[in-house]
């Protein structure tokens, strides 16, 4: 039975029935089609092409992915006006890691679960698994749409969204055109398929690594700034190739925070852009961390002390969001995140 089963055998005997209902080809498919086009990058290298990939790196990973997908649409750490909120998560949407819907709602599954047995990518469940794996077996179309239902209902409303998964494919396609026909057009064949191989393939494949790694490495090496109830940790080369994401353990610590690096080495690159945004007036409502809670938390001798300032957190977040992280009865019994 089950219950005579030890910690280790559960998860092992619950990652194995992830199995039984197939495999998710056409994320199997995507992934490895991604990765063997990235391997011909080298065949058609041009510095146009280098330059061409950081700037769509930083657009979609940057920009769509960690400021977007996570920081805006998952977290709701600032506000701003719909047609930006909906530009960023297209930006996000041609990042190669599906639709916002999704995405939202895998990642607000972690928080609530992270690493324990529901954790949708824990290392625990080993490390590939928690890198890549973990994509790969199949979800029927019933519960992906129940999970949408439950950590994600705020984005259920918003029609951008949902087309943008609609689209999600086609998007793509369409950008790797445009890609491949302004080089050969602007200048040859070559620089054609160089802005396609590096300007798409090879830069989808970096973009997706550099999340990945923030689900499998920062809960597996680097250093705690705080003792959170999770593996979390802070790892400085994940920190600087995804934009600041890898100081994850201060985000696991201060789940809405817009600024996830605490500590003056913690060079949190999207951070500065939500900064700019809020200087030019395209973001507001920014959620910071002050000094004094950063104090509490780390001196903090009671677990309840640190559990009033995450649902202190969560009470000061965007109305939908709210809604939408706390319809989940699991929140309440998972607990607070951060503990002594």
């Amino acid at each position: 039975m089950a219950n005579d089963l030890s910690v280790p055998e559960q998860r092992t005997a619950q990652k194995t029935g992830r199995w039984s209902k197939g495999f998710e080809w056409g994320t199997i498919f995507w992934i490895g089609l991604l990765h063997v086009g990235a391997l011909a990058a080298p065949f058609f290298f041009t510095w146009q092409g280098l330059v061409l990939l950081v700037v769509l790196g930083w657009a979609t990973g940057g920009l769509g992915i960690c400021l977007g997908y996570h920081r805006l649409l998952t977290h709701g750490s600032f506000e701003t006006y719909r047609p930006m909120r909906w530009l960023i998560g297209t930006f996000g949407a041609l990042a190669g890691e599906g639709p916002p819907l999704t995405w939202v709602a895998v990642h607000r599954k972690h928080h609530i679960y992270s690493d324990q047995d529901d954790d949708p990518h824990s290392p625990r469940d080993g490390a590939w698994w928690s890198h890549m794996i973990w994509l790969m077996p199949r979800t029927p179309s019933p519960e992906l749409k129940q999970l949408h239902r439950r950590y994600a209902p705020d984005l259920l409303k918003d029609p951008v969204m949902r087309w943008l998964g609609i689209l999600f494919i086609p998007l793509h396609f369409v950008a790797g055109s445009i890609l491949f026909f302004v080089g050969w057009l602007g200048w040859d064949l070559n620089m054609g398929l160089s802005f396609l191989f590096w300007g798409m393939f090879l830069r989808l494949v970096y973009v997706l690594h550099i999340t990945w790694f923030v689900n499998s490495a920062t809960h597996m090496w680097g250093y705690r700034n705080y003792e959170t109830t999770d593996d979390s940790r802070n790892l400085w080369w994940v920190g600087l190739l995804a934009y600041g994401e890898g100081w994850h353990n201060n985000h696991h610590a201060f789940q809405r925070s817009a600024r996830h690096g605490h500590r003056w080495w913690e060079f949190d690159m999207t951070y500065g852009s939500i900064y700019l945004m809020e200087r030019l007036g395209l973001a507001w409502n920014v959620s910071r961390v002050d000094s004094r809670r950063v104090k509490a938390v780390t001196a903090a001798s009671k677990s309840k002390l640190l559990e009033e300032e995450e649902l202190e957190e969560i009470a000061s977040t965007a109305p939908d969001v709210r809604e939408a992280i706390l319809a989940s009865s699991a929140y309440a019994e998972s607990g607070s995140s951060v503990s002594v």
